[in-house]
């Protein structure tokens, strides 16, 4: 014991022949120690006589050192046993305090920042809901119930737009968007529009007997004129080529025409261009069941939104120069009764009118004369739009819009207050959806139009206020307008960009058997055939879709045969809507509101927008064959010359036809991850209807610019109309301005490709 407690003093004490050293390093990856430790004493640092060590001595004949020193004495096991104890002293001491500082770390951390869970931000991964459990929770906040309690509070006599009804309606529209919690605002507008005469009266004079219809058409032409009446069935351009094959004269005549199949606006536009004088226009009992002293109401402005500022939003009229639109009419236009235009009928000579035509023996001749006088006030109204809005939690900056009329000529229960029920309704169920954790992806802005029955002149001139905006962020305009008037059928209007959804929300939602859906009960084999049609120019959502560029959508319910009677007239009621649907209309609201809800739902679920890219491809396709098959028919009779060729729109439509399969495949191939990425592929997707408007004309002059779905000299079908106009050697045909537009139209589709073929270094065409 003497010798180790020697040994350990000298170890302690430093002796300059006899030390002990230790390397401890801390492992900064851990917290792992190494403990580095050589032992030595005099005998280690022996060498031999000529001053090297024994184990660098290669003569040496004595035993290994080990051998020699290690053997089992007293002395040596005490030194070794002394050796151990302080290697477990020291591993002991080194591993407290590496422990030690470790929950000092703890300690001090806990009394300085307290632990926080992590925040967690949508990434683009999922659905923070299945699309399963939104169509439930949206099903489950709809009843008829609720539905009828909405109806009856917005129900109204007299909401004519600009009235103290309308904006009553309005407020209570306001004031429903902010008890859900929405942003809302408004949006003002001054317009003018043409109410009948508050004194005296328009006129009719036939034959002696003067009628005095209080009906009146907005935007006509004033003043009297004196012609011979002509009978023009429907007024559809078909009818007055019937008409110029039959070399009847039509130079400054009065049309007489059937409410029915296109609108007021297109009858006396066509009328006008065969050189007439004016338009009477009543209801046949074969297509409407009215009262025969029902009177009609509505406009005949050849576009939509105020017509005396064209292109531009009526905020103040003291701001722009007198102008028109030039779709407002140059001749009278007027509506009469079924019980006014009868002896008119009936006293008709002439020709005889062709059999298809059903309702007259004769067409009319020169002595027919009849006299009509309109005196319309040109007005000026203050209206406003109403606004909501439920931010999405992604891209709160893109939306789709949900619009409803709110005023109506008269009662207009079928005409606005069903869609505005269904407004109000939609906007609390997803208000009420989003308390029970379902977060929309992208916005939903709900809208309550004023002046809608002057032609959308609340949402046309909203469209031209903020256009530039609205171009780039909003995808979709879903349009209640109208969506009860029937039960026994179900129509839908829309782009073909959407027709993929509208296809999928038909197989969701059931129809009014309950046993079955709407796909189910109404496509019959083909919903394209018979549930789709095209969308007409006096529908709400044109506007958003030709003029604006944005995929838009309409429908109704309808009867089984014709069209609900009573739109812009005085009897559309509620108990008219009753009679029309078997008193369901609370019912038949329910499901629209559903139907319209998975669209919008659909569209601000999913991380990408559910657009139908290559739809469009076949359209254009059509469009071209037919127009190529014409340019030859013509070249063939030497109207055009034969180096005009058609190869370079048939090249852009290869052109498109590949961007938007490309589209399609990035889109598949997309990562759902990577949030800035799905943004991306849908701002792609929002350019495609917008890349459609013709860019070469004013939207002035040609407000619907869309080249496939529009209306002008600048649309693919106004190109194969051209065409047809050449070949039967009509006078307006002109070949040099055909080559314009041709031209124009070619590089339009082609710039639709360019555009969805995404960067400049990606396009691969000749043109």
């Amino acid at each position: 014991m003497d010798q180790a407690r020697s040994t350990i003093s000298k170890i302690f004490n430093g002796e300059p022949h006899s030390y002990t050293r230790f390397n401890l390093t801390q492992n900064m990856e851990g917290d792992n120690s190494q403990v580095e430790m050589k032992l030595s004493s005099d005998m280690d640092e022996e060498v031999g006589g000529n001053g090297v060590g024994d184990h660098l001595n290669h003569n040496s004949n004595r035993k290994p050192y080990v051998a020699q020193k290690l053997g089992r004495t007293p002395k040596n096991l005490c030194f070794m046993a002394a050796t151990t104890l302080l290697i477990f002293i020291i591993g002991y001491l080194i591993g407290y305090l590496v422990h030690r500082k470790k929950d000092l770390d703890s300690s001090c951390a806990g009394s300085v920042l307290p632990f926080k869970e992590p925040v967690l931000h949508e990434t683009g991964a999922a659905p923070l809901m299945d699309w399963d459990d939104v169509k439930k929770l949206l099903a489950q906040k709809l009843s008829t119930s609720n539905f009828e309690a909405v109806l009856s509070d917005f129900s109204r006599d007299d909401h004519r737009a600009g009235s103290p009804g309308d904006e009553s309606l309005g407020n209570k529209v306001l004031e429903k968007f902010k008890q859900y919690g929405m942003n809302t605002w408004n949006d003002e507008h001054f317009i003018k529009v043409q109410d009948p005469p508050a004194s005296g009266s328009n006129r009719v004079v036939f034959k002696g007997k003067e009628e005095r219809p209080t009906g009146f058409l907005s935007y006509s032409a004033n003043g009297t004129v004196t012609g011979a009446v002509l009978y023009a069935h429907y007024g559809q351009e078909s009818d007055f080529r019937l008409l110029r094959d039959k070399n009847i004269n039509m130079n400054g005549r009065i049309m007489l025409v059937r409410a029915g199949k296109i609108s007021f606006a297109e009858k006396v536009a066509n009328a006008a261009k065969m050189s007439a004088s004016a338009v009477l226009i009543y209801p046949d009992p074969i297509d409407y069941s009215l009262d025969e002293t029902t009177q009609l109401f509505g406009h005949v402005h050849m576009g939509s939104g105020d017509p005396y500022t064209p292109g531009f939003p009526s905020f103040n009229h003291t701001q722009f120069p007198p102008i028109q639109s030039s779709g407002l009419p140059k001749i009278l236009a007027q509506t009469i009764t079924t019980r006014m235009a009868t002896p008119i009928l009936r006293q008709l000579g002439g020709q005889s009118a062709p059999e298809t035509w059903e309702v007259v023996n004769k067409l009319g001749n020169e002595n027919d004369s009849i006299t009509v006088e309109v005196n319309n006030v040109l007005t000026e109204k203050k209206i406003h739009n109403v606004f909501g809005v439920i931010k999405g939690f992604v891209d709160a900056d893109r939306y789709v819009v949900i619009g409803a009329q709110r005023d109506a000529w008269g009662p207009g229960f079928a005409t606005s207050t069903v869609g505005t029920s269904v407004l109000v309704e939609l906007a609390r169920s997803i208000y009420e959806m989003k308390g029970d954790g379902f977060k929309p992806r992208r916005s939903i802005v709900f809208a309550s139009w004023s002046a809608g029955e002057y032609g959308s002149v609340g949402a046309t001139e909203w469209l031209e206020g903020y256009l530039s905006s609205l171009n780039m962020k909003a995808f979709t305009y879903i349009n209640l307008d109208g969506v009860v008037a029937g039960r026994n059928g179900f129509k839908v209007a829309a782009s073909p960009l959407m027709h993929s959804l509208i296809e999928s929300s038909l197989k969701e939602v059931n129809s009014p058997n309950k046993d079955t859906t709407l796909f189910a009960q109404f496509a019959r084999g083909s919903w394209e055939s018979n549930v789709l049609e095209p969308m007409k120019l006096d529908d709400a959502a044109y506007p958003f879709l030709a003029f604006s560029g944005i995929p838009s959508v309409s429908f109704r319910f309808t009867p089984a045969i014709s069209e609900y009677p009573y739109f812009g007239t005085m009897l559309d009621t509620r108990e008219k809507l009753n009679a029309a649907t078997a008193s369901q209309v609370p019912q038949l609201g329910v499901i629209a509101t559903r139907f319209a809800g998975h669209i919008a739902l659909r569209l601000v679920h999913d991380h990408l927008l559910r657009m139908d890219l290559v739809k469009y491809d076949s359209v254009i396709r059509t469009q071209v064959a037919l127009i190529n098959r014409k340019v030859k028919a013509v070249q063939r009779m030497q109207l055009l010359p034969k180096a005009l060729t058609v190869q370079w729109l048939i090249s852009a439509s290869g052109s498109y036809s590949r961007a938007s399969r490309a589209l399609a495949a990035d889109v598949q191939n997309s990562d759902l991850d990577d949030v800035e990425m799905c943004r991306m592929i849908n701002d792609r997707i929002m350019t495609v209807e917008r890349n459609f408007l013709s860019p070469y004309v004013s939207p002035r002059e040609s407000p619907f610019r869309h080249i496939l779905l529009g209306s002008g000299p600048h649309t693919l079908k106004a190109l194969s109309n051209h065409l047809e106009a050449l070949r039967t050697d009509n006078p307006e045909a002109d070949a040099n301005l055909f080559r314009n537009q041709f031209a124009l139209a070619t590089w339009t589709v082609q710039g639709c490709a360019n555009s969805l073929a995404g960067n400049i270094w990606s396009l691969n065409n000749e043109i």
